[in-house]
């Protein structure tokens, strides 16, 4: 298994979910990307249901990312998680009662850390005080973190840095990843996963979703330098 930071794609565009996100999906289900996932918001449960359905038809493992920050909101976040069979829940704030949620519905789960706001959302707070956060965390059994590096208000590489070689647990490094010289960073710290949605409804790593993805597959799994604008 390759140790270099795997790539989720996830459908989404200021952290919603795009309305033709089937139809981006099995234009690129056969791209080199193996995680997929989506937000929570806007559509419907039935759609998310069968849009997870069909990727875990074609092998993928899933992804439910939720914005939301309080313990209501993301109770009901994973109960849309575990109602679509989603592999993965990332996002909420921690929560005893969600991470329970999760074990009983085999659900991973992978919390925001740090003080989180706003859709799309923003990560403020000191590098120190979010380690500390994580690793009390982690403590109680996370499965991970979904750091939002480049939506933090401070030093996002120095964050990713530390925070990855700090906190004794995997992490996916999620939110505005739109760049080259973004993906050699995470190259750098060394996390398990990293997210693109945004960036790829934007055209920064080409044309089309799926030439995008292949492309960005492939520097992530290369042992080169970044050598692109």
């Amino acid at each position: 298994m390759s140790d270099h930071p795997k790539l989720i794609v996830m459908l989404t565009y200021h952290d919603l979910t795009l309305e033709n996100a089937a139809q981006i999906f099995e234009e690129c289900r056969d791209s080199k990307a193996e995680f997929w996932g989506f937000k929570e918001e806007p559509l419907p449960l039935a759609q998310m249901k069968a849009l997870c359905a069909r990727m875990k038809e074609c092998g993928k493992t899933t992804f439910l990312e939720v914005v939301s920050y309080s313990e209501e909101e993301g109770l009901n976040g994973a109960k849309k998680a575990a109602d679509c069979g989603f592999d993965v829940l990332m996002g909420t704030m921690y929560y005893d009662s969600i991470h329970t949620f999760c074990k009983e519905h085999g659900l991973q789960y992978m919390p925001y850390v740090g003080h989180v706001t706003e859709r799309p959302s923003i990560l403020s707070g000191p590098v120190s005080e979010i380690i500390g956060e994580a690793k009390t965390i982690t403590a109680k059994g996370v499965d991970g973190f979904d750091l939002l590096g480049y939506r933090y208000t401070g030093d996002a590489a120095r964050l990713d840095e530390r925070f990855t070689a700090e906190v004794p647990a995997p992490v996916c490094i999620a939110g505005s990843v739109d760049s080259y010289e973004r993906l050699m960073e995470i190259k750098s710290a060394g996390p398990w996963a990293f997210t693109i949605g945004g960036a790829f409804y934007e055209h920064k790593f080409g044309t089309t979703w799926k030439e995008q993805i292949d492309l960005v597959c492939d520097f992530m799994n290369s042992e080169a330098g970044c050598n692109r604008t």
